[in-house]
C-alpha cells in the first residue's frame, strides 16, 4: 500500500512538474504579445506574481515565522536583486533577437552556477564537468547562429546576444544564493524575490499601460502563472523527483519555447543552431547526472 501511494505521489509530481515547464515556455509569448518594454513588463511580472504568492502563502501557511528569519531576508534581498535584473536582460535580449534564439543561449545558466560555485564557493569540480561544460558552451555559441553573427548580424541582434548572456550570468549567480539560503522555505523566497523587483522597478515602469487593452491579459498572466503558478508547481514537486527526472524534464522549457516561437512567428532553427541545441542538452545532463567521460580513470577495484 504504501508503495503504492508513493508511486501515485511521484506520478502526481512529475504530472506537476510536466505542466510547469509547458507553461514557463509560453514567458516569452507573454512578454511579446504584451507590447512593453523589458522592464515594465518585469514590473507586472514582478507584481502580479507578488500578489499571487503573497496570497497563495498566506491562504497555505508558508509565510508563517517568516520575519524572524534575517538571514533569509537578506540572502532574499540580494538574490532579488540578481534575479530581476536577470529578467530584464532577458526580455530586453528576446526583443533584439528572437524568443527562440535568446532561450537556447539563456540555458548555459546552470553551468554558470558550477563555475561560480568552484570559484566563490570552493566546491569541487570534476574534470568531467568542466568537459560538459565546455561542450554546453559550445553549444550556445552555435545556438546564436555565428554564421550569421560572422556575416550579416546587425547591432541590435549582437546587443541582444549580449543581454542574454548576461541574464545568463545573473541567473546563475542568483540561483546558486537562493540555493544556499532557500532551502528550507524556496516559496517564501520566490515571493520576496518578486516584491524586492516591485520596489526596484516601481519609479521605471511605464505609465503608458493605463489605458484598457488587451496587453493587461498577458502581463497579469506574466505575473500570475509565470511566476505564480510555475513556482508553486516546481517547488511541490521538486522534493517528490529524482534529480534525474527533473533534469531531463527541465528541457521541455525550451522545446515548447522553440516551437511556439516557429508556430507563431515564423522563427526557424538553422542546422547550426539544432546542433547547439543538442551539445546544450548533453552538456547539462552530463553535469547533472554526472556522467563520466569515456577516458576517465576507472575506480580501481582491489583482487
Amino acid at each position: 500500500m504504501h508503495a503504492t501511494s508513493s508511486r501515485d505521489g511521484a506520478r502526481a509530481a512529475l504530472g506537476q512538474l510536466l505542466l510547469g515547464e509547458l507553461l514557463i515556455g509560453s514567458v516569452g509569448v507573454f512578454v511579446h504579445e504584451s507590447g512593453q518594454d523589458p522592464v515594465t513588463a518585469v514590473f507586472y511580472r514582478c507584481l502580479f506574481g507578488g500578489l499571487f504568492l503573497l496570497s497563495w502563502g498566506l491562504a497555505r501557511g508558508h509565510l508563517r515565522g517568516l520575519l524572524q528569519e534575517r538571514e533569509l531576508l537578506r540572502g532574499a534581498l540580494f538574490s532579488g536583486v540578481l534575479l530581476v535584473l536577470n529578467w530584464v536582460a532577458l526580455f530586453a535580449g528576446m526583443a533584439r533577437s528572437s524568443i527562440g534564439v535568446a532561450t537556447l543561449v539563456y540555458h548555459f545558466f546552470p553551468f554558470v552556477m558550477l563555475i561560480l560555485a568552484a570559484l566563490l564557493q570552493g566546491e569541487r569540480t570534476r574534470p568531467a564537468d568542466l568537459a560538459w561544460t565546455l561542450l554546453g558552451f559550445v553549444g550556445v555559441a552555435c545556438s546564436s547562429d555565428p554564421v550569421r553573427l560572422w556575416q550579416s548580424a546587425d547591432l541590435s541582434y549582437l546587443i541582444g546576444i549580449g543581454l542574454t548572456l548576461l541574464a545568463a550570468v545573473l541567473c546563475g549567480a542568483s540561483l546558486l544564493m537562493s540555493r544556499q539560503i532557500g532551502r528550507k522555505r524556496p516559496f517564501a523566497l520566490v515571493m520576496i524575490q518578486c516584491w524586492v523587483g516591485v520596489a526596484m522597478l516601481a519609479g521605471f515602469s511605464s505609465t503608458s499601460v493605463f489605458h484598457a487593452g488587451p496587453h493587461w491579459f498577458w502581463l497579469f498572466g506574466l505575473g500570475v502563472i509565470h511566476s505564480g503558478i510555475v513556482y508553486v508547481l516546481f517547488y511541490s514537486s521538486y522534493p517528490r523527483l529524482p534529480v534525474v527526472t527533473i533534469a531531463v524534464v527541465a528541457f521541455v522549457y525550451p522545446l515548447v519555447t522553440l516551437l511556439l516561437d516557429y508556430l507563431i512567428y515564423g522563427h526557424h532553427l538553422v542546422p547550426v543552431q539544432l546542433a547547439g541545441l543538442v551539445l546544450i542538452v548533453l552538456g547539462t545532463l552530463g553535469v547533472n547526472l554526472k556522467w563520466r567521460l569515456g577516458w576517465s580513470r576507472a575506480p580501481q577495484t582491489s583482487a
